[in-house]
């Protein structure tokens, strides 16, 4: 029987798409909020995603996409679309972004890592 990992080695990992310009934002974003909440020692990688095939078989809804044991820290609308293409996310203030709002990536690290 496999146990379960334990919550201090659990990571985050940042699905990226290389025509995408964001990803050096999304990982600094992605440390900054880490370090925030005090958990700047969980692991953080990158996984690229460069096809059609792959952008379908990982349910890949545009770059960046941060996850944490598979799942969306921060879900797309459901009318999105799997392809490779550039994430675009709406903050809490109403604009969008290349980025989640920090606020939106923090409460959702904390519940994903909690």
């Amino acid at each position: 029987m496999t146990s379960p990992i334990p919550t201090s080695d659990r990571g985050v990992e940042i699905l990226s798409w290389s025509g995408c310009p964001s990803h050096d934002d999304a990982l600094a974003q992605l440390e900054r909020v880490l370090a925030s909440i005090g958990r700047a020692e969980v692991p953080v990688t990158t996984r690229w995603v460069e096809t059609d095939e792959a952008a379908a078989a990982e349910r890949f809804v545009g770059s960046p996409s941060y996850r944490v044991d598979d799942q969306e820290l921060v879900p797309a609308a459901e009318s999105e679309s799997f392809a490779l293409t550039c994430r675009v996310y709406r903050r809490r203030d109403g604009r969008f972004s290349p980025l989640p709002d920090d606020a939106d990536l923090r409460d959702a690290l904390l519940a994903a890592l909690s």
